[in-house]
């Protein structure tokens, strides 16, 4: 048997790895918000949200889905933003399997943001509404 290629990237053990992935995450979060138009237009509805969120006279646990489902939408447009990395590191040629994983990833939060304005249409509309 060979012995497995390891990549020089691939990350080491214990403390070191909890702070190079930690730093790592902080430097994807910069460059989603400097560079990913729709990430900094989710962050900037989801923020003040998670807030109101915070303030509703709701159980803990349906404040917790609020916030948790405005998660989800930055964390699918952050795999979405990847994806697309991906794609046009490979090649920025149109080729239909590109645009295929690119299409996949939009969808992917489109079903996202649906969720999430149906779970807070379900929890907020009866308090605003009665």
């Amino acid at each position: 048997m060979s012995q497995q290629q390891i990549s020089e990237f691939k990350s080491r053990q214990g403390l070191g790895r909890i702070l190079s992935a930690s730093r790592y995450s902080a430097e994807g979060l910069k460059f989603a918000w400097r560079s990913e138009h729709a990430f900094r237009q989710e962050l900037m509805v989801a923020l003040p949200a998670m807030l109101a969120a915070a303030l509703l006279p709701l159980p803990a646990l349906e404040r917790l889905a609020l916030v948790a489902v405005l998660v989800v939408v930055l964390v699918v447009e952050l795999l979405n933003s990847a994806i697309e990395a991906v794609v046009d590191r490979i090649s920025l040629e149109r080729h239909p399997l590109s645009k295929s994983a690119k299409d996949l990833g939009s969808a992917a939060v489109a079903l996202a943001v649906m969720l999430a304005a149906l779970t807070w249409g379900v929890l907020v509309l009866p308090l605003l509404f009665g």
